[in-house]
Parts: structure tokens; sequence; C-alpha cells
């Protein structure tokens, strides 16, 4: 197969069972980085339910992600913007950032939104959104580069995370990311995929800790990008900055009795 990162020629790796059921190969690219599976027929089965059963750090997630993503967002955006959460799943994280006094909204073209009913993402509405966060979503993509092209339309700036692939590229059942069980991660990224990423984009790459990552044509302190990835770091941040934002809780309570209200 030719790499959907560099388009270069990539190198059959190995073979695994996915959702119990299909054999797929999975290849490697030795220039960007980048490992794929073969095209995936098997995605319509893998989402009849968007969310694995194996994901059962999610909530937990959604809690570390909310507070380290307030303390970016004060220290490196415009925080009284709207944001968008794309691939948001059933929505939690939104709520989360709401209920903070940040104004998200969610978008997942697989997954039922049931925390944020009223906040759904017009993609078609032209909005543009000062950051878009994307947790667990770069290996779902099935044309990497074109997907997270067609998120800049939405956004200067993307905060994603994702796992990378460890330099020894271990083997499909040697390696939990790999997600065999449930077949929907199909793109895995180790460093040098996501630096020609930006490079192709023209974009700046920040690396942070608890596997966050930033694309942005906006130059920040990579250090201090760093420390507000940490979590214990992050919540002394949120401390130091004092924040005092409004939530957005009540004022969405009353939004959800009319459902004739305008969507963003």
């Amino acid at each position: 197969m030719i790499c959907k990162i560099c388009k270069n020629n990539t190198i059959p790796f190995a073979q695994a069972q996915v959702i119990n059921k299909y054999t797929v190969q999975y290849f490697w690219c030795n220039h960007c980085g980048f490992m794929q599976t073969e095209e995936p027929y098997w995605l319509e089965e893998a989402y009849v339910s968007a969310i694995n059963d194996s994901d059962v750090g999610l909530v937990n997630r959604n809690i570390v992600f909310s507070r380290i993503v307030r303390t970016v967002l004060l220290l490196f955006f415009n925080s009284q913007a709207k944001f968008m959460d794309y691939g948001g799943g059933y929505g939690l994280f939104v709520r989360m950032m709401r209920d903070a006094g940040f104004d998200f909204y969610r978008f997942d073209q697989y997954c039922e939104n049931i925390f944020v009913k009223e906040f759904e993402a017009n993609l078609k509405s032209g909005n543009r959104y000062e950051l878009v966060t994307a947790f667990e979503v770069f290996e779902h993509f099935t044309n990497p580069l074109s997907e997270i092209e067609q998120i800049f339309k939405y956004s200067d700036s993307i905060l994603f995370s994702t796992v990378l692939l460890p330099v020894h590229l271990p083997k499909p059942d040697k390696w939990w990311y790999y997600g065999l069980q449930h077949g929907q991660h199909v793109a895995l990224y180790m460093q040098k995929t996501l630096l020609f990423i930006a490079n192709v984009l023209g974009l700046n790459l920040y690396f942070g800790e608890n596997n966050f990552f930033l694309l942005t044509k906006k130059k920040i302190p990579r250090l201090l990008f760093r420390l507000a990835t940490n979590y214990k770091f992050s919540l002394l941040l949120n401390v130091f900055l004092k924040s005092r934002k409004r939530t957005f809780l009540i004022d969405d309570y009353y939004k959800s009795i009319n459902k004739n209200s305008e969507k963003p």
C-alpha cells in the first residue's frame, strides 16, 4: 500500500485478527513512521457500538482532560470564544467544559449525543472556533491527512490526544492500542509522523504530557505547554490563574427546555 500520510511505499508489517473475525494486514511506512491497516472494510460493523466496551477509562479520561484543557485555554487561547470537541462521543467532555464556563460544542458522526443535545456543532454553518479538541480520534481516521485538513476549516488549532506507536514496533497482538477487539483503530502515529504532518500543513506542533499534542498556527512556549498538560501542574496553574468563569449550567438548562433555540 501507499502511505496515506507521505505517499511513499509501505512495508507489510503483520497480520492480526480484528473483531475476532477478520484477518487484517498492517502496513508500516519507514519514511514517516505511520502504521495503517489495509482498507478498513469492517468499520460499519466496528461502529455498531461507537463507544467500545473496552473503553473503561472514558469517564476518568474526561475528568482529567477537562481539567487540563481549562488550563490550556486560559494560558494560550481566548477563553471567551467558542470551541468544538470533534469526535465528542456522548458529550460528557463538552458538558464538563460548559459547566466550567467554556462555550463548547460537540460533533460526532458515529455516537449518540446524550449530555449536550442542544449544543451540536453545525459544520455546514461556516462557523469558526478558537480551538478544536479531538481526543482519541486521530487513530480512527481512514484518511488522516485529508481529515485533519478538514478540521482546520473550522479552526486554526487542534488540541488532540493519541498514543504514539513505540519505536520498537510491537506486533498487533503485543500492544493494546491496536484495538483488535473493537477494530476502530486503523491509523497509528510515531513522533516523526506528527512532525511530517505539521510540516506538510505549515503548522507548529507542540508535545505535551498525557499524550496531548497541539497543531496550531500559534507560537507558544513549548515548556509552558508541556507543564500545562501535566495534570497536577495544571491544577496548580488553575489556582494561580484564579479563573472565575461563569458556568453555563443554568443557561443550558433553560435552553434544553426551549427546543426551538438556534444551534451554533
